[in-house]
């Protein structure tokens, strides 16, 4: 099925808090520069996200559905949890073999999370927020970069010059802008444009920021 078609599917409304299963065997990218909110807001009818629980919730569900309906049509299996974090829907796909849905260092993953986030703002008419993980990549990439910048930031501390960190895209940027964030001593930017943007843990705390 194409991705228009997939864009196309309706929502069975799944219910909520749970895991949605699914079986093959019963047929069943950024417009802030400083990447401190990671957002798209790519073919969508509102330019504010809403964060009310009831619509997040109603995303997770369109989502679910969207997501079940690929692992249907790829003969693959996997259980889908859903969730709110902070002021977006999470929907974390749960099973085994999904390394093909990942790709390297994330890029299928982050094509299929910009295509649910799309197809859930045609149904809502609201941009999309929504976080998409498979397989933990993106709760064990968080716990790598997470350990990676508090790292970081005790050698600029003890150094009292800036790093640069490699190149990330705006989902890992945001982790280690966040790790920053919460030390309260030290500051963070990005630099670069495209694939070659990345973090810079700066010594001492920026006024701008």
């Amino acid at each position: 099925m194409s991705a228009q078609n997939l864009m196309g599917a309706e929502s069975h409304g799944s219910s909520y808090g749970a895991s949605v299963s699914n079986s093959s065997d019963e047929n069943g990218v950024v417009t802030k520069s400083d990447d401190h909110n990671e957002v798209s807001d790519k073919g969508v009818t509102s330019t504010v996200p809403s964060t009310d629980t009831a619509l997040l919730i109603q995303e997770g569900d369109i989502a679910a559905d969207y997501i079940e309906r690929l692992l249907d049509i790829i003969d693959s299996d996997g259980d889908i949890d859903l969730d709110v974090e902070g002021n977006r829907a999470a929907v974390a796909v749960v099973g085994n073999r999904l390394s093909n849905l990942v790709g390297p260092r994330g890029a299928t993953l982050d094509a299929l999370q910009e295509l649910t986030r799309l197809a859930v703002a045609q149904q809502t008419g609201t941009r999309s927020r929504l976080m998409l993980d498979i397989g933990s990549f993106r709760a064990d990439r968080r716990t790598e970069l997470t350990r990676l910048a508090r790292r970081v930031i005790s050698e600029v501390r003890a150094s009292g010059e800036p790093v640069k960190l490699s190149p990330m895209n705006p989902f890992e940027r945001k982790i280690v802008h966040d790790v920053v964030s919460a030390d309260g001593e030290l500051s963070s930017e990005s630099e670069g444009d495209g694939s070659q943007r990345r973090v810079v843990i700066l010594p001492v705390m920026r006024d701008s920021k």
